[in-house]
């Protein structure tokens, strides 16, 4: 990837930091399929980048985040931060992340904006989302 010269976004990245980072590691590289890219740990530390397509960073307003808990997880709001992964297949994706040993907190549910959400506890307790969007329709 080419860096920019001006203003702008080139990468987003977001940094969790977990405790069980074998978990962690295992549940995005290895269940999900997150390829590693190049990355330099610190002295006695560890750290692994891995890349997800395409990243968007999702903005919403404590009402929206709220609605969307319903939603996907009922009683169980996710907080501030929610990772959220566009999957081609949310049922087998989510049996994969399930038997991994990830808690899952709502199983594959048809969402009011046209896709089918799956929702677990993360490693470090950040929430999951997995989510396929539905199929369009064709308009005859």
């Amino acid at each position: 990837m080419a860096g920019r010269t001006g203003p702008g976004v080139d990468e987003l990245r977001l940094v969790l930091t977990v405790d069980d980072f074998d978990t962690a590691v295992h549940l995005y590289r290895d269940v999900l399929g997150m390829p590693a890219v190049p990355a330099v740990s610190s002295a006695g530390g560890r750290v692994v980048i891995l890349e997800a397509g395409r990243a968007t960073l999702e903005l919403a307003d404590p009402a929206h985040a709220a609605y969307i808990d319903g939603v996907e997880a009922s009683e169980r709001p996710a907080g501030g931060v929610r990772i959220a992964l566009r999957v081609g297949d949310v049922a087998g994706t989510t049996e994969l992340v399930r038997r991994a040993g990830i808690e899952s907190l709502a199983p594959p549910t048809p969402t009011p904006f046209h896709s089918t959400n799956a929702r677990f506890e993360g490693p470090g307790g950040v929430q999951l989302t997995l989510f396929q969007p539905d199929a369009p329709t064709s308009g005859t």
